[in-house]
């Protein structure tokens, strides 16, 4: 066991050894001292299954409710309906639901199972073993190659490359696309084999667990000798090796220790809006049962107080306890329970059950290329899909592939490129190159600033293949696009690369690099050519490269803004390129305070931003490149049809603020002509007041009817959400088109869903594929994971997982908005059929003296939802279809319609005032039929119980009937649910009458009485007229609704049957003027536009708009804190060293 200094969860710091000593020295087998590298997202497990199963189920009033009821049938003589009426079928629902939660809780536990059997190297006994993620343990050595996960929190201690740097990706922690270098301590950095692994010891001493993903601080002893090492040597479990050949590392922090889950939380437990609202329904029905069971008990006391004292036969009843109000009311409150569906739960359980099914099999949602389909993790929330209004996206892997392609290039004034293929394809420019077109040297030029101003480094493999590797995708991208036009760059030394132009090897030689930074929004290197001369290269933002450029070049500036514009529309990442040179004497008159200001330990950034500045001028301009970053497909045409969904889309990632903005942009989800209110404040005052002061722009804007978006970093958002600004921000944000949330952390992501869910009242899902996106996930009332190539955290913390983004518009408006339509179906269809049977024993009472009996059978009481009346809601929440799949996928503005109304107070009232009137309809009709009249032919009358099977009969006929009319497509599976429900309850009553009474008496009540109802005539008439008769006024009622106010979902369904378009809605003028005026809301919404949108303003206002806002799609990712910086990175590293293999 470990000790309380060497306790993972203490306060105190991690201590353990490396190497030999673990084996020989037992009091530091780390075994036995921290906890397994084996992840669970799983919701129980064996002990905590029974418990928290029995909390999620008795959270839900109605099953409380049935404890309560089972537990009063056990008073003897109390209940009416025997004892067990109500306790065997709440058992069989409980056990049903139970069921279902362990199917769904081994899904989940198959997917933890696939993250923790991933294989990993770990050293035993000096050579590499393959085990499983599970099997690694703090201490081990292990081996982790070229674009694998890494399986734990590692120190770093040798790479394959040089100065044992490593290439990290981290977009599924963190969301930024640009590569981290890391780089080991140089006292391990020389191990890249296993035996010296295997001879290597070492004590570490460490922080303890935490969920800071940017602090880290260790010690490691090597021979009494201690050195510091820090986040720049520690490789996070979830993120990704690339550009390298492989690692070793020394495991850190294992399994639920590590840094990515300690920022995950535990599976919540969450409930649906519809669950929410169907108990504030129950509770209300709990008040009119318990005023019900007061009502008839006074009755009953009236009664007895009038009649008994007349009546010398009764007096033995004066005195009798049972005959007491309370014992009434205990007797009515049972009579009554069934007013709340006991079946309603399990009925749910069911639908929800094969509604997951129905997602898991939707080839519409499978995807090709990674052979995955949709996957529903948990049922309870289909309904949830069909009511969001707020949707919260990760970027880097959700809406982009994290794929750099270089697309146009603008040289002179011409533009090269085009947007229609994949890579840059113009044979123009080559030759143009080959002809000595006035822009031949400006092509050239620009070609070799594309493949020498860069930090990458390239690697030559055995078979030819060039590999460039570099922490920056943008770079990457344009090098390769150099290559693709015979200027290729292949080999770095210290202070010079070697590029092929044109056929023709060509040494260039790199005298200084002026680093990237976000501040400076430009990268420059001092080269001299192999003709000597010295040449300033610069690429950048085009604001800062255009005020340094020579005077007179402003028609330099007209013809590369045009064409910056054109590549901003498209969404394209954008760099400019500018040159000056440089003679000997100024270079060699400013690279000495250069190097001055980067060995200066105070003052340092303003020292070097002040030597750039005096260099980096008078440049004349060259060329402007676009670079895309390559969005999942089907992005912005998905978007799209989510905002026409009227669904609010928010970007919330962990990337830069341009880069944002472009994808932003790029996928639809802000245009040209919206204007961005971004907020980018250090401190909370300022923050405070750019809030306030967006808050007053923002009502401007809506005033203008203009659209708006908010962008927001990471620290202004700390501000943001802490005290007084947190509801600026909240109302602010509510009220944009959409919100851009850049460099942020996991839990930020986390905070800002909850504040939503809290403020906006509505349903919210969280969209991500990466680990950090897992804490959203959870908070979200909804989380959906993309199961794609970011590892299998998000899916499997997620509650849908689906392979690509667009799939989602599928998820929603199709799976979404009918398993809501149909779930609301099923709760209020319960609802109504229970009323509509057991309230009429409340009309019964009124002829039996408000004795307590029961007018049915006790047993047929239970068996009417569990038999009878079961399959029309399961088939209703089944196989019923609102609206055809292609129209709300054509048109998404349907999906608004199946928002909050089906499940609205009215409409709850409406069922449940139909559900009154069916019972009262049907008791009296049959009362009427049969209390004088001669119903056989021998002058015999039935009883009360012949009284009471017809009343149930024609309650079965009737809620059956009702239930077609409520489905708003027949299939054959509905009709013969509802129809054969009929039939199996008279060939229940010929059965039961018949059997039942001759095996132990069972149901003695019904012998003879298959025979008593079907051999009278009255009873097959009754059986015709009444169940039609009652249904008459949801005819009425109903046939009057669509004629005068039909819904856009209706006049949808309406005009699918009749046309195949929704043209030619003029047709309908003789309709009413609320008919027009759906018709004309319809129709908008059909054709894409919105009342008070901006999005067709004139070209010029657009183009106004873009001005204002000085934006040409700049984005570049370098990683500007990495291990190695860009300067030393250059001068150091060679590409001619063989590198270690590692074996």
């Amino acid at each position: 066991m470990p000790t309380e200094g060497d306790n993972p969860h203490s306060n105190n710091n991690r201590h353990f050894h490396l190497g030999s000593t673990v084996i020989t020295d037992p009091r530091h087998h780390h075994v036995q001292r921290y906890c397994s590298n084996r992840i669970s997202t799983c919701k129980y497990n064996g002990f905590s299954f029974l418990p928290r199963f029995l909390y999620e189920q008795f959270r839900r009033y109605n099953n409380i409710f049935f404890l309560a009821i089972a537990l009063l049938q056990q008073i003897p003589d109390v209940s009416p309906t025997g004892r067990y009426t109500t306790a065997v079928p709440f058992l069989i629902i409980l056990s049903v639901s139970a069921l279902k939660e362990i199917f769904e809780d081994v899904k989940r536990r198959r997917s933890d199972n696939k993250v923790n059997a991933f294989p990993v190297e770990i050293l035993v006994d000096g050579q590499w073993v393959e085990k499983q993620w599970k099997d690694v343990k703090v201490g081990d050595f292990i081996r982790v190659d070229n674009d694998s996960l890494f399986p734990a929190d590692l120190l770093l201690l040798s790479s394959s490359e040089q100065q044992g740097m490593a290439y990290i990706e981290t977009s599924n922690l963190d969301g930024e696309t640009n590569l981290k270098i890391k780089q080991a301590l140089d006292v391990t950095a020389s191990m890249t084999s296993p035996e010296n692994l295997a001879s290597f010891q070492a004590e570490i001493t460490c922080e303890p667990p935490s969920r800071h993903v940017n602090e880290f601080n260790g010690n490691i002893e090597i021979n009494g000798q201690a050195r510091h090492f820090g986040i720049d040597q520690l490789l996070l479990r979830g993120a990704r090796l690339k550009n390298t050949a492989w690692i070793f590392g020394a495991v850190i922090y294992t399994g639920h220790d590590s840094k990515l889950l300690m920022n995950s939380k535990r599976a919540p437990l969450k409930s649906g809006t519809i669950d929410v609202q169907t108990n504030y329904r129950i509770i209300f029905l709990f008040f009119v049962l318990v005023a019900l069971a007061l009502i008839s008990a006074a009755g009953s006391e009236i009664w007895r107080g009038h009649n008994i004292p007349q009546a010398w036969y009764l007096s033995f009843l004066e005195h009798d306890p049972k005959g007491s109000f309370l014992w009434g009311v205990l007797t009515f409150f049972i009579l009554y329970n069934n007013l709340i569906p006991i079946s309603l739960q399990v009925t749910l359980e069911i639908v929800r059950f094969f509604q997951a099914i129905y997602i898991n099999n939707d080839i519409e949602m499978y995807d090709v290329n990674s052979d995955s389909c949709a996957i529903a993790r948990t049922s309870n929330l289909n309904e949830e899909l069909g009511q969001v209004k707020y949707i919260m996206s990760d970027k880097t892997g959700t809406l982009t592939r994290n794929v750099m392609k270089f697309k146009r290039v603008s040289i002179g004034s011409q533009n090269y490129g085009n947007n229609e293929d994949d890579e840059f394809s113009d044979p123009r420019l080559l030759e143009d190159v080959e002809r000595g077109d006035k822009h031949a040297e400006a092509i050239v030029e620009v070609l070799k600033m594309m493949a020498v101003c860069h930090t990458v480094v390239p690697e030559n493999k055995d078979d030819g293949e060039l590999i460039y590797q570099s922490s920056s995708p943008d770079e990457a991208a344009l090098v390769r696009g150099a290559a693709s036009q015979k200027v290729k760059f292949h080999t770095r030394q210290p202070q010079k690369v070697i590029c092929n132009v044109f056929g023709t090897d060509e040494t260039i030689e790199i005298l200084d690099v002026i680093d990237f930074t976000s501040d400076r929004k430009r990268m420059s290197v001092i080269v001299k050519d192999q003709e000597g001369e010295i040449k300033l290269y610069t690429k950048g933002a085009d604001t800062v490269i255009f005020e340094r450029l020579v005077r007179g070049s402003e028609q330099s500036i007209d013809w590369c803004t045009d064409h910056l514009e054109d590549y901003a529309s498209f969404g394209y990442r954008t760099l400019c390129f500018a040159v000056r040179k440089l003679s000997d004497g100024e270079y060699e008159q400013w690279a000495p305070e250069y190097k001055k200001a980067i060995l200066a330990i105070e003052n340092r950034a303003k020292l070097l931003a002040e030597a750039a500045e005096k260099l980096e001028k008078d440049m004349v301009l060259v060329g402007a490149t676009a670079i895309e970053d390559k969005l999942q497909e089907w992005v912005p045409e998905t978007i799209q049809a989510l905002m026409a969904a009227d669904i609010r889309v928010w970007m919330l990632t962990g990337d830069k603020r341009e880069t944002a903005i472009n994808i932003a942009h790029s996928c639809a989800l802000v245009h040209p002509n919206t204007e961005l209110l971004i907020v980018d404040k250090t401190t909370y005052e300022e923050t405070y007041q750019k809030l306030e002061q967006f808050s007053a722009r923002s009502q401007e804007l809506e005033k203008q009817e203009k659209e708006f978006a908010m962008v927001i970093d990471g620290k202004s958002l700390l501000h943001a959400l802490t005290g007084e600004a947190r509801k600026h921000f909240g109302d602010l944000a509510l009220r944009c088109h959409a919100v851009v949330c850049c460099r942020m952390s996991p839990m930020q992501k986390a905070e800002v869903v909850e504040m939503v869910r809290k403020l906006a009242k509505h349903v919210v899902l969280a969209i991500g594929d990466g680990a950090n996106d897992v804490a959203m996930i959870q908070a979200a009332n909804v989380g959906i994971g993309i199961s794609g190539e970011e590892g299998l955290q998000a899916a499997s913390a997620s509650d849908y997982a689906i392979p690509r983004f667009h799939f989602l518009r599928r998820l929603l408006l199709v799976h979404g908005a009918w398993n809501h339509d149909r779930s609301v179906k099923v709760i209020l269809y319960s609802f109504y059929k229970n009323i509509c049977l057991y309230i009429i024993e409340l009309w019964f009472a009124i002829f039996s003296a408000w004795s307590g009996q029961t007018i049915f059978e006790r047993w047929t009481i239970g068996m009417f939802n569990v038999i009878f009346t079961a399959w029309p809601p399961v088939v209703l929440g089944l196989f019923d279809h609102p609206v055809p799949a292609d129209q709300i996928m054509k048109y998404p503005a349907l999906y608004a319609s199946f928002q909050n109304r089906a499940f609205s107070i009215g409409n709850f009232s409406l069922w449940i005032g139909m559900a009154i009137i069916h019972s009262l309809s049907l008791f009296f009709l049959t009362y009427a039929t049969m209390e004088h009249q001669v119903v056989w032919d021998n002058g015999l009358t039935g009883g009360w119980l012949m009284l009471g099977n017809c009343a149930y009969t024609f309650v079965v006929a009737t809620v059956c009937l009702k239930a077609l009319l409520e489905c708003d497509s027949w299939t054959w599976p509905v009709v013969v649910a509802c129809i054969g429900s009929i039939g199996l309850w008279i060939v229940f009553v010929i059965i039961y009458a018949l059997v039942f009474p001759h095996i132990g008496g069972i149901g003695a009540d019904m012998a003879g009485m298959a025979y008593i109802m079907m051999s009278s005539w009255t009873f097959w008439l009754a059986l015709l007229f009444i169940p039609l008769a009652t249904l008459m006024w949801d005819l009425v009622i109903k046939s009057l609704f669509t004629i005068a106010m039909p819904t856009p979902r209706e006049l949808a369904v309406m005009y699918t049957k009749r046309t195949t378009s929704f043209n030619g809605f003029e047709r309908l003028a003789s309709y009413s003027s609320n008919v027009l005026e759906n018709m004309r809301l319809l129709t908008s919404s059909l054709r894409g536009s919105t009342t008070g949108s901006s999005r067709s303003r004139t070209a010029s206002e657009a183009s106004l708009a873009l001005a204002e806002q000085t934006r040409y799609g700049f984005a570049f990712s370098q990683d500007e804190s990495a291990a190695v910086a860009q300067t030393e990175l250059i001068r150091n590293v060679d590409s001619t060293r063989e590198k270690p293999t590692g074996r």
